[in-house]
């Protein structure tokens, strides 16, 4: 069973009909109470406010049980938004900290026109089953004006994408993974990429 948090701002209904049209059951999680062992991974998607999503979270008592699965390295996706959270915090809302999974901080796009929002490519940096089947410089959706910029050292990065610079758009540690593209809106290259996590990752 795959649980998607639900924290009033996620993307939802677009991530559930795309794990359905796989075949992947699914809930949606608003409570520390619904975290429970009948949970095989987590997705936390997102479209939003850094600070509201981490106000709203701890509201929900989720911050704390989202700190504790990761912590155990269970598998986890976090989806555009759910990708920022995982560091440690964002230029969008210094004052709220993030999860801190990740050393970084995100900070805005340094492009004259944001939002980044629409297709672009990703870079592969390194081969991971998230992206088995799928071509390098494959098109995924962004809507964005956040993001973490690029770091050559970090061996984490799993791709890069370019506007007004490189940033990352593909990230893993053990079993938890970051994207700052929406596959669930990325049309066949997105829906593989969620059946690679879905049933490899």
């Amino acid at each position: 069973m795959i649980g998607l948090i639900d924290y009033g701002a996620g993307n939802l209904n677009s991530v559930r009909r795309a794990f359905e049209t796989l075949g992947f059951k699914n809930r949606l999680i608003t409570s520390e109470e619904q975290m429970d062992n009948s949970l095989d991974k987590l997705v936390v998607p997102g479209v939003g406010a850094f600070g509201y999503a981490v106000r709203e979270l701890k509201r929900r008592g989720l911050w704390p049980a989202i700190k504790n699965w990761l912590k155990e390295n269970r598998p986890f996706l976090g989806i555009c938004l759910g990708l920022q959270l995982l560091f440690e915090g964002s230029e969008e809302s210094p004052e709220e900290p993030g999860l801190g999974f990740f050393i970084g901080k995100c900070l805005k796009l340094p492009s004259v026109k944001v939002p980044h929002t629409g297709w672009n490519e990703i870079e592969l940096s390194q081969s991971d089953s998230l992206f088995e089947g799928i071509k390098n410089r494959e098109y995924f959706y962004f809507v964005h004006s956040y993001a973490v910029l690029d770091k050559s050292d970090n061996d984490k990065v799993l791709a890069l994408t370019s506007y007004g610079g490189n940033f990352i758009s593909a990230i893993k540690q053990g079993n938890i993974y970051g994207v700052q593209f929406h596959p669930e809106k990325s049309g066949p290259a997105g829906l593989k990429l969620l059946l690679n996590w879905s049933a490899k990752c």
